[in-house]
């Protein structure tokens, strides 16, 4: 009780501290957006400013390796959180920040310049106008940036975005350290001068500055761009692993750091209701959160006059997205779409937690998936020691429930009673002996979609983290580039 209300205070605190910038309008953050899901933007800022509009230290900029600035403020990072009204499951859409899109007022450009273009020319706009004030400018002409930089993305992918949240680097590396670090794994040693990324090969646990160097890299990468989308994808997977599973949000000191680096290095938009978006998240958990990148097409394409820059087509990633998302009744003035058969309510009182004591990555995650498919409550997720059977524990008198997972899942695992699982819960232990029902994911970290999903699904792309290759999610470590 005490570190429930300890925790509810903070964030409350929390709440009462953040900036908020009117990027959106009034539609933005309400309760529960009426195409059945929230779609959230999320930006990675190359700011040498703190949301305040003060100016980092000389100091300061030298310890965060942020190089020279070129007098633009770019998005370095764009990723679309896209998460059901229920909040039981996300998907994170990373667009690469060099992706070539038609920017609106200004044609085809790469996709991290649409914040500067606005915000330099709101400046100008503004200076025009007798503006002089330095921090009325900065504030004014960032919500021009931001505003056309929301735009664009919708005009991409054809989502509507309810929410915006921006970060920048310092407050980057200060959340970094307030979470106690995350776990991250690499293929082989890197050792690059432009990040200052210097790792070894293997599992490393990091934060602040080394933090930054690991998803800035981009230089000696195989793939460029598209590997440092991964390193992103598989941070932000580890940080949310973090948060959801390691008691960050009722660990007093932790909480503590972690609110005073969000109040000062975090932009929301106006009108978000951050606190209710936190109550309904919170039966997220690791394995079903999964993270994606958009289709490419080319990724040494010449433009014009922006150098190379990633080639997409917009139809492709409509299409994907879409798939990814699911039917959305009324889009774009179409009738709805027929939705998947709905669940067995009689199951919703049994909440499932399941570990992956197998050798393949991501299988706690997708069985998850499949049994709140099947009516289920999602519990947690997490990786468990090396076994070769499959078990089903559940407390005294649980054996009906555990039965009905046993055959949710089409396995003939033993069912076993044990006095550490909590009542209503059944505990799933996944042994290399387990194999996926007929129409199940085969564990590699994703349920297969709907038959109408699969049908929406754009061709394969040559190349790509999410495309082809399979996606990150929120449980276990994969080691990447």
């Amino acid at each position: 009780m005490g570190l429930t209300g300890y925790a509810w205070a903070s964030l409350q605190g929390l709440v009462n501290g953040l900036n908020y910038s009117d990027v959106i309008g009034e539609g933005g953050g309400g309760d529960k957006p009426a195409d059945g899901a929230r779609d959230i933007l999320l930006v990675g800022l190359d700011s040498r400013t703190d949301m305040q509009g003060n100016p980092l230290s000389p100091e300061l900029l030298a310890q965060l390796r942020a190089g020279e600035s070129d007098g633009e403020l770019n998005t370095d990072t764009l990723i679309l959180v896209h998460i059901p009204n229920d909040g039981s499951k996300a998907v994170a859409l990373s667009l690469p920040r060099d992706s070539y899109v038609d920017i609106p007022g200004y044609g085809k450009h790469k996709i991290n310049s649409a914040y500067a273009r606005a915000m330099l020319q709101a400046r100008k706009d503004l200076q025009a106008q007798g503006v002089t004030d330095p921090k009325e400018l900065d504030v004014k002409a960032n919500q021009a940036g931001a505003r056309l930089l929301i735009s664009t993305i919708q005009e991409l992918t054809g989502s509507t975005i309810d929410n915006y949240a921006a970060i920048n680097l310092l407050g980057f590396s200060d959340i970094t350290k307030a979470v106690g670090g995350v776990d991250v794994c690499l293929k082989n040693n890197v050792d690059d001068d432009y990040s200052g990324a210097n790792f070894t090969k293997g599992q490393h646990t990091i934060s602040g500055v080394e933090a930054l160097e690991f998803v800035r890299q981009r230089h000696g990468l195989p793939r460029g761009d598209l590997d440092r989308v991964v390193r992103q994808q598989v941070f932000m997977a580890g940080m949310a692993r973090k948060v959801l599973s390691a008691g960050t949000l009722t660990d007093p000191s932790k909480l503590n750091a972690l609110v005073d680096a969000i109040k000062k290095s975090v932009v929301l938009n106006q009108n978000w209701d951050i606190f209710n978006f936190a109550q309904q998240m919170k039966g997220l958990t690791g394995g079903q959160l999964e993270f994606r990148t958009i289709p490419v097409d080319n990724v040494e394409y010449r433009t014009p006059n922006d150098g190379v820059a990633v080639k997409v087509d917009p139809a492709k990633v409509k299409a994907f997205v879409q798939a990814l998302a699911g039917p959305q009744a009324g889009a774009d003035g179409a009738p709805a779409q027929q939705q998947p058969p709905k669940p067995d309510e009689s199951h919703k009182d049994t909440t499932v937690d399941v570990r992956n004591a197998s050798d393949r990555t991501g299988l706690a995650a997708s069985v998850s998936k499949q049994l709140v498919d099947k009516g289920f409550t999602a519990g947690d997720t997490d990786n468990a020691s090396s076994r070769k059977t499959t078990v089903i524990w559940v407390p005294s008198g649980g054996e009906a429930a555990g039965q009905a997972v046993a055959d949710a899942l089409g396995t003939k695992a033993t069912v076993q009673e044990d006095k550490s699982v909590p009542k209503g819960h059944v505990k799933v232990y996944l042994g290399s002996d387990y194999q996926p029902s007929a129409g199940a994911s085969s564990g590699t970290g994703a349920a297969q979609a709907p038959p109408a999903q699969q049908q929406a699904a754009p061709p394969s792309t040559p190349t790509g983290p999410g495309t082809d290759d399979q996606p990150i999610t929120a449980d276990g470590v994969p080691c990447v580039n």
